[in-house]
């Protein structure tokens, strides 16, 4: 090879490398999740559309680091070290109570912005609703606290029934509070509860057959994201056992469950994408106000009605939201 050859090849390749030292490494969204990625698919495409309504889109300008404790919340401790160290800029941690503890366990420095299922006040993770402080904020979906309106809504529908089946989950945080909710809600129509406990597949199974056994005629499917990740399985036992079954998001009745009244939890994951990308800007989180839902939504499905023998009044009818044909 020529000198000068030589030379101006050695002037591009430095010049090249200077460029890609040059580029900027884009920030990364630690997202922890107790839930499994299959079924948050649809919640996962909300996210990214908050995010990119801040002009942040992963792999062009902002990197996402995933962690799925897939309903297992005994995983979420050490995922959130490992996000930390690796290092993220932000945290997005959604599914549980057990994430948005785990990730503020790990970190006092990194910006977190998750979903609470408690009021986030009480449970001391915030100072106040308007004025969160230190560095977390996101948004209050009260899921847990709807158990109530939900029981009514399948009384309404099934008003022969003297005893509802709960199925919560002990190792869910908020499983006191929400088994305690429903067994008042039930005293005021005159109704008995059954606790049906249950934190593994085996236990699910075992629940069911039980609740069978012992007669139980309908059933509250309460709101935990490891019910989350099991929900066509949830659905599956509630068909093969003829109960009329409530459950807290859409998502089952999509599968061919009987009915839900919650949270939009698709709005909510936008919401905390726009969240995200504003931090990833430079917003804190002290300066944001805990968002709170202003919509829920009763979901009917009348073709499992009719698998079950059920007719679903037409006053239930014009309150829903969406009726599953």
């Amino acid at each position: 090879m020529k000198r000068r050859d030589f030379v101006a090849a050695l002037g591009a390749t430095a010049i090249g490398t200077f460029a890609a030292r040059a580029q900027p490494t884009p920030p990364v969204i630690g997202f922890l999740s107790a839930r499994s990625p299959v079924e948050s698919a649809g919640l996962l495409a909300a996210f990214r559309r908050g995010l990119a309504e801040n002009g942040t889109v992963e792999g062009l300008n902002v990197a996402i680091d995933y962690r799925w404790a897939q309903g297992e919340y005994g995983r979420l401790p050490a995922m959130a070290l490992e996000l930390v160290q690796r290092p993220v800029a932000v945290f997005v941690t959604v599914g549980g109570e057990a994430a948005v503890r785990a990730a503020i366990a790990a970190t006092k420095n990194i910006p977190i912005i998750g979903i609470f299922a408690d009021d986030p006040v009480a449970s001391g993770l915030v100072a106040s609703l308007n004025r969160p402080g230190g560095n977390t904020t996101g948004v209050f979906n009260f899921n847990p606290a709807l158990e109530a309106k939900r029981l009514g809504l399948l009384h309404e529908l099934v008003p022969q029934a003297t005893t509802i089946g709960v199925l919560v989950n002990p190792n869910y945080p908020p499983a006191a509070s929400q088994l305690k909710g429903v067994e008042e809600a039930a005293r005021t129509i005159g109704l008995g509860t059954l606790a049906m406990r249950a934190s593994n597949d085996g236990e699910i199974e075992a629940a069911f057959e039980s609740a069978i056994q012992q007669r139980i005629r309908i059933l509250a499917v309460t709101s935990d994201p490891f019910f989350n990740t099991r929900s066509e399985k949830l659905v599956a036992l509630a068909t093969r056992h003829a109960v009329p079954t409530v459950y807290p998001f859409r998502e089952y009745v999509a599968a061919g469950g009987l009915m839900s009244y919650g949270v939009d939890l698709s709005e909510m994951y936008r919401q905390v994408g726009i969240y995200a990308g504003q931090v990833v800007k430079g917003v804190k989180p002290a300066d944001l106000p805990i968002m709170q839902p202003i919509k829920f939504e009763l979901v009917i499905n009348v073709k499992t009605a009719k698998t079950l023998g059920l007719t679903v009044p037409s006053t239930l009818l014009a309150s829903a939201d969406e009726v599953i044909e």
